[in-house]
């Protein structure tokens, strides 16, 4: 076997393992719930424990209160939308990845330093980029209602 067809044992194996099968649909969407139910709780302690996740949230707020505001397009909202999102996911890749840090090692060494600060380098470049979008979105609609 050559090229991603090699793969295909791998990907099909979950479906495969015992549980699984037709006749027993149970085990299978247990195994999907509990998925969801991990993911929920992921984004909880991301969204409760997190002072910086506190601010992206307070700020995508105050953004969706402006678009609302400002009547925004459906080609704006969307832009907005996976701004916030990706802010949001980047936080948590962030979060997850010091997390998986501080338990390797509590002790200094410079790869987790360097890991820890790639991680959160990425969440600013995503913040940074969010903004020169809401930027570009909200300052021409701003400078159109002060100026009449």
């Amino acid at each position: 076997m050559e090229g991603w067809w090699a793969l295909m044992p791998l990907l099909t194996s979950d479906m495969a393992a015992p549980g699984n099968h037709k006749e027993n649909r149970g085990g299978y969407w247990a195994k999907r719930k509990a998925a969801f139910s991990y993911a929920w709780r992921g984004i909880k302690c991301l969204a409760g424990g997190e002072a910086h996740m506190r601010i992206h949230i307070a700020v995508a707020l105050m953004v969706i209160a402006a678009g609302f505001f400002f009547r925004i397009s459906s080609t704006e909202w969307c832009a907005v939308s996976l701004c916030i999102g990706g802010v949001f996911m980047a936080e948590g890749f962030n979060t997850a990845l010091e997390r998986v840090c501080d338990r390797v090692s509590h002790d200094y060494h410079p790869l987790i330093r360097d890991a820890k600060d790639i991680a959160a380098g990425a969440v600013l470049l995503f913040v940074m980029a969010a903004v020169a979008v809401g930027l570009i979105i909200f300052i021409p609609k701003i400078y159109l209602s002060i100026s009449f």
